[in-house]
């Protein structure tokens, strides 16, 4: 498995990375043998992405401050890419306020506080509980003071909505803590040195033992990164 990331402070690459975390283990029993990472950023950013997410040594992590591994998969390289007329920045608030190509952003935000009857939380829980065992807030789960495992989850009791699969704002809580604890608080480690991978979009993809493509993902928007569960449904 191939993961062509963002830069190691945005919200694509962070959550491709508690992605990946919580579903190795399941993606070892589909077969998937080795799993490679790939960050727009210094190989200090790749540590220090992998300390605060305490993603495991199994998965790879592979520093390209360019970002030109993306751009030969093909990723978006955002809007107006060629426009060096433009504060790349700008460019950025434009994608982040979805009115620029490509089109998701909206969408994979908005999802994250309407939620999803048939969604799965798994995942996120399991960021949560991670996020929350290192002291980062807002915090959504009650731990087990003993061992830190998870004994409730706050949105279990949310009225109408506690039965769903992925319950309204409980995907946006866990990208709250990303943003205030992962993102802006280390944002000088982690941020890129090339001013093109601000507005880089990721992808990844998942390749037989002869090279075969066996599922393939271009992220359309900030936030867009794929479904794993959906993933893991396409490995036979």
């Amino acid at each position: 498995m191939l993961v062509l990331g963002t830069h190691a402070a945005d919200f694509n690459m962070v959550e491709y990375a508690q992605r990946v975390r919580a579903f190795w283990p399941l993606l070892q029993e589909k077969g998937v043998t080795r799993c490679l990472m790939i960050v727009n950023g210094e190989a200090t950013s790749c540590l220090k992405l992998a300390e605060l997410l305490d993603i495991p040594e199994a998965i790879e992590l592979f520093s390209d401050p360019t970002g030109e591994a993306g751009r030969s998969f093909g990723v978006s390289r955002g809007w107006r890419p060629d426009d060096n007329s433009l504060n790349p920045r700008l460019k950025l608030t434009v994608m982040g306020i979805g009115f620029g190509p490509p089109w998701m952003t909206l969408p994979a935000v908005l999802t994250g506080y309407f939620g999803n009857p048939r969604g799965r939380r798994e995942w996120i829980e399991a960021a949560l509980q991670q996020g929350q065992l290192a002291g980062r807030w807002p915090n959504a789960l009650h731990l087990n003071p003993v061992d830190g495992s998870i004994i409730g989850n706050k949105f279990n009791a949310v009225p109408f909505f506690g039965g769903w699969g992925r319950r309204p704002f409980e995907l946006a809580t866990l990208r709250l803590q990303n943003l205030l604890n992962v993102q802006l608080k280390h944002w000088s480690t982690l941020k890129p040195v090339d001013d093109r991978c601000l507005t880089q979009l990721g992808g990844c993809t998942v390749v037989g033992p002869g090279g075969e493509p066996l599922y393939s993902w271009l992220d359309q928007g900030l936030c867009d990164v794929p479904d794993f569960n959906k993933l893991l449904a396409s490995l036979k």
